[in-house]
């Protein structure tokens, strides 16, 4: 039997263009250790590790007349030092360097010829300091028999090189055309309403094939559809052009302990307040009026926490579900803890109502990994039309002890999540090792000031940290 791609994986290889494309990106930041840490300790790394990821070494297949959705099949042509690439920043690189690297790099499409990821190793940083940029494709990363490539690299101690496992990896031979049809041919007869329905996505409706993604994504998906209202129009919502902008923001877990336990709620309440408050300065440098109702629509997928558990830990996720939630960010409201106060009360009644679109398991090896939940994430903002939503938001709660990437440890870590047709802005947080990043992805025409809602990130942490403090 084919390996046929799901219906998800199909639409987000139907609904991408050149100016929104469907991968999602990472960015680790590595201290290069005394006896070095070069690209071919990566691509060593890499090679080994892909023994346990055969879908990074498979590339997808169409159907002649879309009759049935593609295929994967082994890429006989596998060239891993195509897909591990090397670049360099001119010594010392700064931080913004890297990231108008990043911002180019996440900007371009993957090839559909080939396997669907790159990964780059970037050089040249000031301090002795390496940064590994990957972008993935969402239809690899199911979270099931696929898990992101930033997570199988990564080891809680340093790993020597030592020798090369043996890899027993041959490629199966590549079916014909006329296999490929006749297996289409037997499913259609067997399923023929499908037929009409790969036709269709193939040609890219993109209405229709979110609608017909959503209602295969959850049982929920389209009660939700009916009772939510379209997204408030505002600048977060824009033609997507074909650049990209990329910022970041760095800061501590425990200011958000704090805030949280002052004031209530949870971690990822006081996340969302702290964007709410940069959302709404942002807003008004843009020249917007606010009114006391005015709110900014997100979508929030989130893992599911155990409430006995300490936030941002992996130990705390519940069977390893992402649950999506559309919550109206306050951004009209002008005192920090309201905002707080109604997102805490938003997330609540989520919870209450069940009104939530459930992801599959995140893995089944290697415990918990902030990178596979991000991509999860992505494919369950991906499922919903982008007409009822502004922006997506990501929170990822990662390992807080050190990581490593071979002998190399990593020091930072920092999501790039990808946009959507008409969204602007796509932003991602994860917590590591004490510390909670934000990544801003936003389109480079659009959010040209990208760099100023960072600094308002900054700012609205701040003004809740100061309150009756």
């Amino acid at each position: 039997m084919p390996d046929r791609l799901s219906a998800l994986d199909a639409s987000f290889l139907y609904l991408e263009d050149p100016t929104t494309p469907m991968h999602v990106g990472g960015v680790a930041i590595f201290e290069r250790p005394r006896e070095g840490f070069s690209y071919e300790d990566l691509l060593a790394l890499i090679g080994q590790r892909l023994l346990y990821l055969p879908r990074y070494r498979q590339r997808v297949m169409r159907i002649p007349g879309h009759l049935a959705r593609p295929v994967w099949v082994d890429d006989v042509d596998f060239d891993l030092n195509y897909h591990v690439r090397r670049s360099a920043l001119p010594a010392p690189g700064t931080d913004a360097q890297l990231f108008d690297l990043v911002a180019r790099l996440l900007s371009r499409p993957l090839d559909q010829e080939r396997p669907l990821w790159e990964a780059y190793f970037v050089e040249g940083l000031a301090g002795d300091r390496v940064a590994l940029v990957t972008k993935t494709h969402q239809s690899v990363v199911d979270g099931i028999g696929t898990v992101d490539l930033g997570q199988l690299i990564l080891d809680s101690v340093p790993q020597g090189c030592g020798p090369p496992e043996e890899d027993t990896w041959t490629p199966r031979r590549q079916p014909s055309r006329a296999q490929l049809l006749l297996d289409a041919m037997g499913e259609t007869v067997q399923r023929p309403g499908e037929l009409l329905e790969n036709v269709r996505s193939a040609a890219q409706d993109a209405v229709a094939t979110a609608e017909k993604v959503v209602g295969t994504v959850g049982g929920v998906a389209s009660a939700l559809r009916t009772v939510v209202r379209p997204a408030p129009a505002g600048p977060l919502n824009a033609h997507v052009s074909g650049g990209r902008v990329f910022s970041v923001v760095r800061t501590k877990l425990e200011d958000y302990r704090q805030v949280r336990a002052e004031h209530g709620g949870t971690v990822n309440d006081v996340v969302l307040a702290v964007i709410t408050g940069a959302l709404r300065e942002w807003l008004m440098s843009r020249g917007t009026a606010l009114t006391s109702v005015e709110t900014v629509r997100a979508l929030v997928p989130l893992a599911v926490r155990d409430a006995e558990t300490e936030e941002f830990s992996s130990a705390g996720i519940i069977g390893n579900e992402v649950v999506a939630y559309l919550v109206d960010l306050p951004v009209g409201e002008p005192n920090p803890v309201l905002r707080l106060q109604h997102i805490g009360h938003a997330m609540t009644e989520h919870t209450d109502s069940g009104r939530s679109v459930a992801a599959r398991a995140l893995l089944r090896v290697g415990g918990f990994a902030p990178a596979t939940l991000h991509s999860l994430g992505a494919r369950a903002a991906g499922s919903f039309s982008g007409r009822i939503f502004n922006l997506v938001i990501t929170n990822s709660p990662g390992p807080q002890q050190q990581l490593y990437a071979g002998t190399a440890r990593m020091v930072e870590m920092f999501p790039v999540m990808p946009l959507a047709r008409g969204q602007a802005l796509a932003i991602g947080v994860t917590s590591y090792h004490g510390n909670v990043y934000f990544g801003l992805n936003g389109d480079r025409k659009a959010m040209s000031d990208v760099d100023l809602l960072a600094d308002m990130l900054r700012d609205s942490l701040a003004e809740l940290k100061g309150i009756n403090w």
